[in-house]
């Protein structure tokens, strides 16, 4: 009965169709200004060889210690860029700015690549961190903001590291990983690949189209009726959506799509959003997550391919503003990276 209720508000709601204001910038932005350097609580991902490894988080990643784990502050920086670029009356920028230049200074990314040269650390954030790492790469690198342009410079041997990485890794990896979290093989792939086609890296763009092509060409019927598993921030069938629109040619991509996930054509399609039981709790939180992460994408397929996906901007809109309100609401669990998939939401959006 609750699903047939859900469907039925689902096609008959008005969901709203607003692009991201000032206010809900202003809003978003209050949680990585929070976090940014907040060093505790702390997650680290560390593998200690011996005692002398033990270290506060901000010794250990100077740049990158605050919003709880690595990964969440990389994508902490990307927000803050983001708004910037696209708010530039944006509440406390000269706050914002001053944090950003401090954490990315040269010493501070210097420091981030010695300790991902340790030879035991090589899989550090592989792929999960690294993806957003070249996504904030871009934002500054395409912001007209003056600030960002030495900021590029300073992440960018960062960023060259990585690049570096990935092209050794993807081919040692001889079967993807189809989660809805982390280690997410599709996910890692996507932005990185957006990050390859503007700085025109070949060599890196070959590398992902190959190995993506090795790992999904060959895939069909993806089980949406399986998602989302309990903790997912990310929906597997998605994601790898996701990388094969970016790496094939648009007929080829919609021949793939329609063995892959052809529910996805039809008009009449819903999804329903995933709900979170306790939002206290760091892992059931993710579905939050999921509602953005999903919600991006179907945006993304929209804008790509009107003709054929205009109907999946009204699930990505039920999906987003079902839980934008929930962003912000006291837990740490959630605020220290949430801002970041709601906005993501938002640039698909457009």
């Amino acid at each position: 009965m609750k699903i047939v209720v859900a469907f039925l508000l689902f096609f008959s709601l008005e969901l709203s169709a607003q692009e991201l204001t000032l206010e809900q910038a202003n809003h978003l932005a209050t949680l990585p200004i929070k976090c940014l350097q907040q060093e505790y609580p702390n997650k680290l991902s560390q593998l200690l060889i011996d005692s002398t490894e033990i270290q506060a988080p901000k010794v250990l990643h100077p740049a990158f210690y605050g919003c709880f784990d690595w990964h969440s502050s990389v994508h902490g920086h990307w927000s803050l860029v983001f708004l910037l670029n696209h708010f530039p009356n944006l509440k406390n920028k000269e706050e914002i700015i001053k944090k950003l230049q401090i954490n990315l200074s040269k010493a501070n990314i210097q420091a981030e690549i010695d300790y991902l040269n340790k030879a035991h650390e090589k899989s550090f954030e592989r792929t999960y961190g690294w993806n957003w790492l070249l996504k904030l790469q871009l934002e500054l690198e395409t912001s007209k903001e003056p600030f960002a342009k030495e900021l590029a410079q300073n992440l960018k041997p960062l960023s060259n590291l990585l690049i570096e990485r990935y092209i050794e890794f993807l081919p040692k990896l001889l079967y993807p990983i189809r989660v809805g979290t982390h280690s997410s093989t599709a996910f890692g792939l996507t932005m990185a690949w957006d990050y390859a086609v503007y700085s025109n890296n070949t060599l890196f763009q070959k590398s992902i189209e190959v190995n993506a092509k090795r790992l999904f060409l060959t895939d069909k019927d993806c089980p949406l009726n399986w998602e989302p598993s309990g903790t997912d921030f990310l929906s597997p069938c998605l994601e790898e959506m996701a990388i094969m629109e970016r790496v094939l040619p648009k007929k080829e991509f919609i021949k793939w799509l329609k063995d892959f996930a052809p529910k996805l054509f039809s008009k009449k399609f819903y999804w329903e959003v995933a709900k979170v039981s306790d939002r206290s709790d760091g892992h059931l939180v993710h579905l939050d997550g999921l509602n953005f992460s999903r919600a991006w994408n179907f945006y993304h397929l929209a804008n790509q391919y009107p003709k054929e996906f205009a109907h999946l901007k009204k699930v990505a809109d039920y999906h987003l503003q079902f839980s934008l309100a929930s962003v912000v609401d006291g837990n740490y669990e959630g605020e220290h990276w949430l801002a970041s998939f709601a906005l993501r939401a938002f640039e698909e959006k457009k």
